[in-house]
């Protein structure tokens, strides 16, 4: 089925208008763009996965034409119209690539069924074997796109085809389920947001909306469900729920998921994008680090959005990154490469981007243990005597609320903590007004010396969650989430026990005057699910003991 061949004058173009609108720092390009919609391309084992081929009309060509153009591979499980069809049929084939859509096996009209990973790296390499037949593949391929149109990415490359020759993987995962199982506790609010996004984003705008809004129904009652991913939402989509209840990492269900090992002898050069708030930000950083280690040529961008954030208000640099990349591997031009591997934004008051030899950078006069003390203080001091420095309840009747943060949901992100503080159930921990600007580049943890009762005042049975945050706090006292992170502790003890939080990374200046704030609570809900045997149980007492720090780099 041919869509017409001058795309300007049908559907999509409102799309590549809109965006023109929108972004109006992304370049026009210098082709007119056609469209061939709909091929049929055969899977190893027969199955039909729907193909939409976009491509620079110059001088009048047609699309059998063999033109010096190289080709882009994007395969999507969210369909192939908004916005896919925009931000790379169109805005990519009009600078002079191919561009190939295509829908993975089960989701926007392509056959078979979907399951989270094991088959993109055989329908990969099949969508590949296709292109070898089309007049117009000259050999030079490059794979690009988003979310789990970079894992599909990391898959393909476990054995890369000899025409890959470039990757930009745009705030993407390598690992299925440290997405959904990253520090013991089942992401249930991003993974229930990402399965209804896979589940009815191919189907249109009204079913689309319709699930959503079910699911923001359901969500914050949640905690009253037994097994909430197994149920409710999660229900409707079985691979979803399967994946949710496989909580252990040495399930055989697992088994070949990860991709973490293709970036370890990787040599196709590859360009990775990431937010400091985006849900993948750990996953991004670790490919990079892989990636050094295995002397491949690399590029690290990094923006201080959210995941949806980088493809809305962080385009117009997402898309330069993106092209000048794709334009020096695929097409010879160096000229759009920067001269340092690495460029990130620093956030906060007098920050901004920041051009690096290689990531973290050395530590910073920040760096170092940041005591918590009683009464709320945060210094470099250590604190004298042995009573706990604070204590809080958390009760799972009243879960304490999630906010901000890497999160899918409407108000991700950066936000004002201060209603969220104001919790019985949540501590801070400030340190004094800063006499200079101070920067924060790296890893983040919180390293917490604490006990936790029960409701007869012995050792839960149960685990419990010990969630930490860091916060920068002006001089009005509005306190603004930086990074975060959840461990899941297995058992309590009436003795102190060390937990490491692992934060995330971070680039971010507190400027004069401003207080760094660390927040210590106990979950996160809706974004983690509450423990197992929570559900009716009694409320858990936690005290913080000398010796708990903050750990800035």
């Amino acid at each position: 089925m041919v869509q017409g061949w001058d795309v300007p004058e049908g559907r999509p173009a409102r799309g590549a208008r809109w965006l023109r609108a929108l972004w109006r720092n992304v370049p026009a390009g210098p082709y007119r763009v056609g469209c061939e919609a709909g091929a049929a391309v055969p899977a190893g084992d027969g199955v039909p996965l729907l193909t939409d081929h976009y491509f620079p009309l110059a001088d009048g060509a047609s699309p059998t034409k063999a033109d010096a153009f190289p080709t882009l591979l994007v395969r999507s499980p969210y369909g192939r119209g908004v916005p896919w069809a925009a931000l790379y049929g169109i805005l990519f084939a009009e600078q002079g690539f191919h561009v190939v859509v295509q829908s993975c096996r089960g989701t926007g009209g392509s056959g078979g069924d979907f399951h989270l990973w094991r088959n993109e790296a055989a329908d990969g390499r099949a969508a590949v074997a296709w292109l070898r037949t089309r007049p117009w593949f000259t050999g030079a391929l490059g794979t690009i796109g988003p979310s789990y149109l970079g894992y599909v990415q990391w898959a393909l490359a476990a054995d890369p085809p000899p025409e890959l020759r470039a990757m930009v993987v745009q705030v993407g995962l390598h690992d299925p389920y440290a997405y959904f199982h990253a520090g013991g506790a089942v992401h249930l609010e991003n993974a229930l947001v990402s399965g209804i996004g896979m589940a009815h984003q191919h189907r249109g705008t009204g079913p689309f909306l319709r699930a959503a809004l079910r699911l923001r129904r359901w969500l914050p009652h949640a905690h009253r469900q037994p097994t909430p991913y197994t149920s409710g939402p999660a229900a409707e989509l079985p691979w979803l729920a399967e994946a949710l209840a496989r909580t252990d990492a040495d399930d055989p269900y697992w088994r070949g998921a990860s991709a973490e090992r293709t970036a370890t002898r990787l040599t196709v050069p590859t360009c990775l994008i990431g937010g400091w708030q985006d849900v993948f930000l750990d996953q991004t950083l670790a490919q990079y680090r892989r990636l050094r280690r295995a002397g491949c040529e690399s590029a690290l961008l990094v923006g201080d959005w959210t995941h949806t954030g980088a493809l809305r208000e962080g385009w117009p640099e997402v898309f330069a990154e993106s092209l000048g990349w794709l334009r020096a591997q695929l097409g010879g031009e160096p000229d759009g490469l920067r001269r340092t591997p690495v460029r990130v934004h620093v956030g906060g008051d007098g920050g901004g981007w920041r051009d690096l030899p290689h990531w973290p950078p050395p530590p910073g006069d920040a760096a170092g243990p940041w005591h918590l003390t009683a009464g709320g203080g945060l210094g470099r001091s250590v604190p004298d005597g042995a009573a706990p420095v604070g204590e809080f309840r958390h009760d799972p009747g009243d879960p304490t609320p999630s906010l901000g943060g890497p999160a899918l949901s409407r108000g991700a992100g950066r936000r004002d903590n201060r209603a969220l503080e104001a919790r019985t159930d949540v501590l801070t921990f400030t340190g004094p007004a800063l006499a200079g600007p101070r920067e924060v580049l790296g890893e983040v943890a919180a390293r917490l010396r604490i006990t936790a009762t029960g409701a007869h005042g012995t050792p839960p049975e149960g685990p419990f969650d010990v969630f930490a945050r860091l916060c920068d706090v002006d001089a009005r006292g509005r306190s603004v989430n930086v990074c975060d992170g959840l461990v899941r502790v297995r058992g309590g003890t009436a003795q102190p026990l060390a937990v490491h939080v692992p934060m995330a990374a971070t680039a971010h200046r507190f400027a004069a005057g401003h207080r760094v704030r660390l927040q210590v609570s106990g979950g996160a809900f809706p974004r983690y699910a509450l423990p197992p045997g929570a559900h009716g149980a009694g409320p858990v007492r936690i005290a913080l003991h000398p010796g708990s720090t903050l750990q800035l780099p």
